[in-house]
């Protein structure tokens, strides 16, 4: 599963280098393979002529998707040979996918730096992150840090991946498959395991750029 998705993401590279008139190689340099998986460039997504009406704003576009409110999760990956330490950052863009097979997708930017390196250890964990988890979402949206200085994790039982203590919930993936979808990367992750903490604890919900939790309305049944 790794070597299909690290396929993919040479492929992304080498069909980008012919775009520019290059040949598979890296452009800066002019020497070698690309041999490993880095963040894709933003593509150029203009779907319209000059002489048409201008796309949708992109400012605008934020502010209306942001009145769908929608949970938080962390996806992590235990770390390769190549890097000394988990992966991981903090995804709201999560979604259930298939009963059969059970599947689950997330969705990531091309220019993410968390990305190849699950995408290197072919395999991650969804960590639905608790009510009470608003820093430590904070912490994994953070690039460039050592997102798990302090944070106590556990292996995920069959890929090893990180488990975050105190989650609501945990999702234990192999990736499956990697599509396009614009600026952003879907990840489809075969379920090998899953779990809830048995306290049943409210969710971090995340609505119009801020963290909150949930409020039921209708009475239990």
């Amino acid at each position: 599963m790794a070597a299909t998705a690290v396929r993919y993401l040479r492929a992304a590279g080498a069909q980008s280098a012919h775009a520019t008139g290059g040949t598979g190689r890296d452009a800066r340099h002019g020497t070698g393979p690309v041999a490993e998986p880095g963040a894709l460039p933003r593509p150029d997504l203009r779907a319209v002529r000059e002489d048409e009406r201008a796309p949708v704003d992109p400012a605008h576009f934020r502010r209306v998707l942001g009145g769908f409110a929608s949970g938080v999760t962390v996806v992590t990956a235990p770390a390769t040979e190549a890097e000394a330490s988990p992966a991981g950052f903090a995804c709201q863009s999560f979604a259930s996918l298939s009963l059969e097979p059970p599947l689950v997708s997330f969705m990531v930017g091309r220019t993410s730096t968390s990305w190849p390196r699950i995408a290197r250890a072919g395999v991650f964990c969804v960590n639905v992150l608790a009510a009470g988890q608003g820093e430590l979402c904070r912490a994994f949206a953070v690039s460039g840090a050592d997102k798990f200085a302090g944070v106590s994790h556990r292996p995920t039982p069959v890929t090893g991946s990180p488990l975050l203590e105190g989650v609501a919930a945990w999702i234990d993936c192999e990736i499956h498959a990697v599509h396009t979808g614009g600026d952003h990367l879907i990840v489809v992750g075969r379920v090998r395991a899953l779990g809830a903490a048995e306290d049943d604890r409210d969710p971090l919900v995340f609505h119009r750029g801020r963290l909150g939790t949930f409020t039921p309305t209708d009475a239990e049944s």
